[in-house]
């Protein structure tokens, strides 16, 4: 029965809107999640219909005593009318539920002649259409495997590699690369790779298209003194895929406020084999930016929570069939922005920090233009000289950029990068980078010539290490052209 009340506890967290679908069962202990995850995901399908039954059967009222919770009751009785029945031992609960049997079917069978419907499918609800035409990305993971090796991992399961990749004609035995980020390839989106050993083992990581966007935009350091600041990490896609582009060196400091949440950015973390990762079980917006901790940190990572309206291939559509009044979204679409703004203009504070990305999964101007042009014009931003980085270095090649009319300047526009599902193959999205002018890093330098000597001479060290190994290679080949002649 302890499942039961795991499943009763995701779905009331959803209703006092404490995260997403997916971030709530990311929560469950891991041996329980995917049994978990398709109760609740197949309650919530059936929820309109379920609570429909429920009231015309009085079971609430009749059964008060026993269920106290409506939410229990949603899953006893999915399982009673669509699964094989309640899978636990017998108790005062479930008995509850299984005296009224007979009329909960009779119910059903009522609702499905007043719907017209034959079969219990027709009275699911049905999620954003656009959602089919995003593929099945899957990152790999390089610290652990090549993507030499990935594809012929792929291959070696049945797969085809392709240079183009269409979902109207692809089969679902096609997968192709990315064209915009490495070590991404493409599959067709009724693929799962929930059980596939590559997945089970942290080589490859399911993450959107989209959603690779920040890290490779923030394009982090590859150094063994390099710093980097991941605001807000679970579950932990963003934060692995930094750490691979770190290639596990240096140090990426990892936030996550929410205990549960925590854990399970543990979990990831540890799957991928993240090793210069050091996860932070800390509110992001209380660490001092002058702790000395922090004061070789150039690279922050800002993904805050947003209103995810971008995000079409989720699960959310299911919680979300009541729209909201346009003043009670405007209100909550606001209070966002207002800490969205708070998190970019607190990493402005790290004294060293030269670049920082700020990405949602949004589509809405407020949380995304709005944000960025108030950004700039903060005192942070301009007593430390941030501007925005030149398209150049923001996915030049991506065509979809941001909307000119939401800025003060039309022409930082180009700056700015967003994806809209439907017309991207991709969740909607939006990045911008920030980034210290010249003049301040010059000035960092003075306000900090120890850390500048250090990174410089980490520098030499590399360039040295270089230098000798080019010199052994050259005098490897001399030795093998003075053999060869000798033994003509």
């Amino acid at each position: 029965m302890n499942f039961y009340f795991t499943a009763a506890e995701v779905l009331d967290r959803l209703d006092s809107k404490k995260g997403s679908i997916k971030g709530l069962i990311s929560t469950v202990a891991e041996k329980d999640r995917k049994r978990t995850s398709a109760l609740v995901i197949q309650t919530l399908k059936y929820k309109p219909v379920l609570e429909d039954i429920i009231g015309r059967a009085k079971l609430m009222i009749e059964e008060r005593k026993k269920l106290t919770s409506s939410n229990l009751a949603l899953v006893l009785v999915h399982d009673v009318l669509f699964s094989n029945g309640i899978q636990a031992g017998d108790g005062p609960i479930k008995q509850a539920i299984l005296r009224h049997k007979t009329r909960l079917h009779s119910e059903l069978q009522k609702v499905k002649i007043k719907r017209g419907v034959k079969f219990n499918e027709e009275l699911v609800q049905t999620g954003d259409s656009r959602a089919a035409l995003i593929p099945r990305y899957v990152r790999i993971n390089t610290t652990l495997w090549t993507i030499e090796e990935a594809i012929q991992y792929f291959i070696s399961k049945g797969f085809t590699l392709e240079n183009m990749f269409e979902i109207a004609s692809t089969t679902k035995h096609i997968f192709a690369k990315d064209k915009h980020i490495s070590a991404l390839f493409l599959f067709h989106p009724g693929i799962s790779f929930q059980d596939d050993d590559a997945y089970k083992n942290g080589k490859v990581i399911l993450q959107d298209k989209a959603s690779c966007f920040p890290a490779v935009v923030l394009d982090p350091p590859v150094s063994p003194s390099g710093a980097v600041i991941d605001a807000t990490s679970a579950p932990g896609n963003k934060t692995s895929h930094l750490s691979t582009l770190m290639c596990n060196t240096g140090t990426l400091f990892a936030f996550e406020r929410d205990r549960k949440r925590f854990s399970t950015l543990r979990a990831m973390l540890l799957k991928a084999r993240c090793k210069n990762v050091e996860p932070v079980n800390t509110d992001f917006l209380m660490v001092d930016p002058m702790d000395p901790k922090y004061s070789g940190v150039t690279h922050i990572l800002l993904d805050p929570s947003c209103s995810g309206s971008g995000i079409v291939n989720r699960l959310d559509y299911l919680v979300e069939s009541e729209q909201e009044a346009e003043s009670v979204q405007e209100d909550r679409l606001n209070k966002l922005a207002s800490f969205q703004l708070m998190m970019v203009k607190h990493s402005m504070k790290f004294p060293a920090v030269q670049r920082i990305v700020y990405s949602t999964c949004s589509i809405h101007a407020i949380e995304d233009e709005h944000v960025v042009r108030a950004a700039l014009k903060s005192n942070e931003a301009l007593s430390r000289h941030f501007e925005l980085a030149p398209q150049s270095q923001v996915l030049p090649q991506w065509k979809r950029r941001g909307y000119s009319n939401e800025m003060d300047d039309p022409q930082h526009a180009a700056s700015l990068v967003r994806c809209l599902p439907g017309e991207d193959a991709t969740n909607g999205f939006f990045v911008s980078c920030f980034v210290r002018s010249s003049v301040t890093r010059a000035e960092s330098d003075r306000a900090f010539p120890d850390k500048k000597r250090k990174v410089d001479q980490v520098i030499e060290e590399q360039e040295d290490v270089a230098l000798n190994t080019r010199k052994r290679q050259q005098k490897r080949n001399r030795k093998k052209i003075v053999n060869g002649g000798g033994s003509v």
